[in-house]
């Protein structure tokens, strides 16, 4: 599945399904970054990942405490969305707030979690978070159906162990 269609089908997730629960977004992560970064930026992230997981001085020293393949998956998942913020050794990717074309009164933002250096699930939590336009012209907090946050980790989890797949057999050819 391509990249774009990945993106797609994450939106029309994130929109389709939103639905049921209340959520507020953690301003923590929102309100201090800007919100202009730019793609170019955004991919240079994933090759200082490379360097990060080199690090080895000391205990931890430097290297990434998070899940290289879950990282590296968090970004290209949610690549099709402007990025906020993205903090490589707190596992934190914010997402700014992005409106369907086709459901301009509607806006959704996703924060993601990568909290463990196991490719597991536990090692990855998915927070989105919907607004809708209310009768003021001000946007309102809605709520969000419990399987978004859970399919779009399974997109997650599903894209890092492509990458790890490939990691393994680029390692394999070069031996």
């Amino acid at each position: 599945m391509g990249q774009i269609s990945r993106g797609v089908l994450a939106v029309a997730l994130a929109f389709g399904i939103a639905g049921c629960g209340d959520a507020k977004p953690p301003t923590e992560f929102f309100d201090k970054q800007e919100a202009d970064v730019t793609r170019d930026k955004r991919l240079s992230t994933l090759g200082d990942i490379r360097e990060f997981n080199r690090a080895t001085d000391g205990e931890n020293g430097g290297a990434l405490l998070v899940n290289k393949h879950l990282w590296r998956a968090s970004l290209d998942t949610l690549s099709f969305m402007p990025l906020v913020s993205t903090d490589p050794f707190s596992g934190v990717i914010a997402t700014d707030w992005t409106s369907n074309p086709d459901a301009p009164g509607e806006r959704v933002k996703v924060s993601a979690y990568v909290t463990g250096l196991r490719l597991e699930a536990r090692s990855l939590k998915v927070a989105v978070y919907r607004e809708v336009k209310g009768a003021d012209g001000s946007w309102v907090s809605a709520p969000v159906a419990d399987a978004t946050p859970r399919r779009l980790e399974d997109l997650i989890l599903t894209r890092a162990r492509q990458i790890r797949v490939a990691d393994l057999e680029a390692g394999g050819k070069k031996g």
